[in-house]
C-alpha cells in the first residue's frame, strides 16, 4: 500500500515538474519570438538610445508605404543622422518624387547623407538629391537623368492571330496608347508631351539641388550614366566615399558625436517572421496545441508594380 502511495506522489510530482518545465520552454520561446520580431521589423533594442539611423534603397523604387515609414520613422529624436545607402536603377517617376519630398522633409530636421554604393541612376538619384550631402563609390554608375514611358506594341502579332481589338471610346485619345491598336498622332503628342513635362521638372530639380545651370546642367541631363569619378567633376555627387567617409564628414561639419552606433533600419518581412515554421515545430515538440501552431502561420507580401511614367536606367536589370 505504501509502495502505490509512493508511486502516485512520484507520478504527481514528475508530472508537476513536466508542466513546469514545458510552461517555461512556452515562455521562453515565445521570448523568442517577440525578440525575432523586433529585430526583423527593425525595431531593435537601444534605438532610444543616440544612434544613427542606415536606411538602405534599392531593387525598384516605387514609393511604397514601408520604405517611407522607415525614413518618417528616422526623423525620431534619438536619431542624430541618416544615411542612405543606395544601389538602385531607379523607378516610377512617382515613386521616386515621393521618395526624394520624404527625405527633404527628414532633412530639415536633421543631416541627412546619401552614399551610392553601385548604382543611383534615375528615379534612385532623384532620391539621393534629397539628402544634404551625396557621396559615391569611384566605380559606381550615377545619373540617367531622364524620363520615359514604354508601351509594348503587339498589333502585328493580332494580325497574324487574325485578332482585332475594337474600342468604344468617350474621346479619342481614351486609353491610347494601348499596345494593342496602332497610336495615332495625336495620342503620341500627348504622351510625349506628358514625359517632357516631367523631364523639365526633373531636370530643374537637378540644377536646384546642385547648383547647376546652362551648358554644365544639360550636360548631365541627357540621360547618360556616369561613373562616380565623372559625376564628381560634373558636381552630380560632393565626394568619393563609403558609410565611413560620410560618418567623418557628419563628425567633422556637423558636430556628430564620434564613436555612435549606426544601426540598420529595415522594413517588416511579408507580415511573418523568418523562423516561424521551424519555431512553431519546436513548440509542438514541448507540448503546444496544434491549433496554436496554426495559428503561427503568415503569409508572404506581393511584389511591387511598376505603372506610369518610368525613371529607370536598364529596367531588364532590375
Amino acid at each position: 500500500m505504501n509502495l502505490e502511495s509512493d508511486l502516485m506522489v512520484d507520478r504527481r510530482r514528475l508530472r508537476r515538474q513536466l508542466t513546469f518545465w514545458r510552461v517555461l520552454a512556452i515562455v521562453v520561446a515565445l521570448a523568442g519570438v517577440v525578440a525575432l520580431g523586433l529585430v526583423w521589423s527593425g525595431a531593435a533594442p537601444n534605438r532610444a538610445r543616440p544612434h544613427v539611423a542606415r536606411i538602405t534603397i534599392d531593387g525598384l523604387i516605387t514609393g511604397k508605404q514601408e520604405t517611407l515609414d522607415l525614413l518618417e520613422r528616422a526623423a525620431n529624436p534619438a536619431v542624430k543622422a541618416v544615411v542612405l545607402r543606395i544601389n538602385s536603377g531607379g523607378g516610377t517617376t512617382a515613386g521616386s518624387e515621393t521618395l526624394y519630398n520624404e527625405v527633404r522633409r527628414l532633412a530639415e530636421k536633421k543631416p541627412v547623407v546619401a552614399v551610392i554604393d553601385t548604382v543611383g541612376a534615375s528615379g534612385a538619384y532623384m532620391t539621393a538629391l534629397g539628402a544634404h550631402r551625396i557621396l559615391a563609390n569611384g566605380s559606381a554608375l550615377v545619373g540617367s537623368i531622364g524620363v520615359v514611358a514604354q508601351v509594348p506594341n503587339v498589333t502585328k502579332l493580332l494580325d497574324t492571330l487574325g485578332v482585332k481589338v475594337e474600342s468604344v471610346r468617350s474621346t479619342p485619345l481614351k486609353a491610347l496608347p494601348n499596345g494593342v491598336e496602332v497610336t495615332p498622332p495625336e495620342a503620341r503628342a500627348a504622351l510625349e508631351a506628358t514625359v517632357k513635362d516631367t523631364y523639365v521638372w526633373f531636370k530643374a530639380l537637378v540644377g536646384e539641388r546642385r547648383k547647376l545651370e546652362g551648358a554644365a546642367l544639360d550636360t548631365v541631363a541627357d540621360a547618360r550614366v556616369f561613373t562616380g569619378r565623372q559625376a564628381l567633376g560634373l558636381k552630380l555627387v560632393d565626394a568619393l566615399g563609403d558609410e565611413r567617409a560620410a560618418l567623418a564628414w557628419l563628425e567633422a561639419e556637423k558636430g556628430l558625436s564620434k564613436g555612435l552606433p549606426v544601426l540598420a533600419y529595415k522594413p517588416p518581412q511579408g507580415n511573418r517572421l523568418p523562423t516561424i515554421s521551424s519555431l512553431a515545430k519546436a513548440m509542438t515538440l514541448i507540448g503546444l496545441p496544434e491549433s496554436i501552431v496554426q495559428a503561427l502561420s503568415g503569409q508572404l507580401g506581393e511584389a511591387p508594380r511598376l505603372d506610369g511614367l518610368v525613371s529607370l536606367w536598364h529596367a531588364s536589370g532590375e
